[in-house]
């Protein structure tokens, strides 16, 4: 059976762990500094097996060795963004994390998929690239489902409508200034630009872009977890059942939409070696400027972790 490692057993980890576990996919590990809690809570994972209806092996782990030989690996280790902090307050913080964990990754499964999960997502993309040495491909932020998923929630609550029948697309850096795509976005086949007026979409896309930071506004002390570990976990699947869905992930681009070595959430056919392609979409110069807004912050980001990751001593451990 195939293995998938999470490294990060917090509520993103070991919530993405009970969703692979349900679908019964692969063999699960957990990983985390922490001494005895991925260990303590594999063992509630396995003994709820019998209840839920899989029988998956589950291991935790202190120690990365565990993950070795994986086909895909999630790393959700990081330090949750508080309210008033934007995804790029974490920046140096997280980015020590990922540093050590794309070492990590690269000795014990470096014929692995590795998808990003911690924040500012699209920069730890870039970290972990660099550290690794993966191929492209190889490495995949988990960003525009978790946006678009939420985008089709706002939208389905303001027609009146099963969320089943939203299909919503959101291209960018997983921040402030993700592009939502209304011309994109369907209703049972039917745009939302035919449904609703360009007021309420402006204000659906608004609360899309703050989705993340309307929650941790009521969390106080944590961030999201439920929808981002779903989201991965659709990622995960599609990648262990060589699925070639066609998903909105964080992607290496190399001149599509008109961008360069950068991160950032585009359209991508997802299977088991990863990202087999970039689906380029018409964009109008509206969008493709959004689009191209939206990934100046991620290079400007990434350039402050190019001059501060040798100067700069992370705080915390995954």
């Amino acid at each position: 059976m195939n293995k998938v490692s999470v490294i990060g057993s917090g509520n993103v980890g070991a919530t993405t762990v009970n969703y692979l576990a349900e679908k019964k996919i692969a063999n699960l590990v957990m990983v985390d500094i922490i001494e005895g809690m991925p260990i303590g809570k594999s063992l509630d994972f396995v003994q709820s097996g019998p209840i839920r209806r899989y029988d998956v092996e589950i291991v935790g782990s202190n120690d990365f060795a565990s993950i070795r030989d994986s086909d895909v690996v999630v790393v959700t280790a990081g330090l949750p963004r508080k309210p008033g902090m934007s995804r790029e307050d974490l920046l140096m913080k997280n980015a020590t994390i990922i540093e050590r964990v794309s070492e990590k990754v690269a000795m014990y499964a470096p014929n692995c998929v590795f998808i990003v999960v911690t924040n500012p997502l699209d920069v730890m993309c870039y970290v972990a690239l660099k550290v690794s040495g993966f191929a492209l491909k190889k490495v995949i932020g988990m960003a525009g489902i978790l946006d678009s998923t939420r985008f089709c929630y706002f939208i389905a609550q303001e027609l009146g409508v099963d969320p089943l029948d939203v299909t919503a697309l959101v291209l960018g850096g997983h921040g402030d200034q993700m592009v939502p795509l209304p011309r994109y976005t369907v209703v049972s086949g039917i745009p939302i630009t035919e449904l609703l007026p360009e007021e309420t979409i402006e204000r659906l896309v608004d609360r899309t872009r703050k989705g993340g930071a309307e929650i941790v506004g009521f969390l106080k002390t944590g961030s999201a977890f439920y929808a981002p570990a779903a989201s991965v976990s659709e990622m995960v699947e599609a990648i262990v059942r060589d699925a070639k869905r066609i998903l909105p992930c964080s992607a290496y681009l190399r001149g599509e939409y008109e961008l360069e070595d950068v991160y950032v959430g585009v359209p991508v056919k997802l299977g088991k070696d990863g990202v087999e392609s970039i689906i380029q979409l018409t964009l109008t110069r509206q969008e493709m400027e959004a689009l191209h807004a939206s990934a100046l912050t991620v290079k400007e980001n990434i350039e402050i972790w190019e001059q501060g990751r040798h100067s700069v001593k992370g705080e915390g451990e995954v």
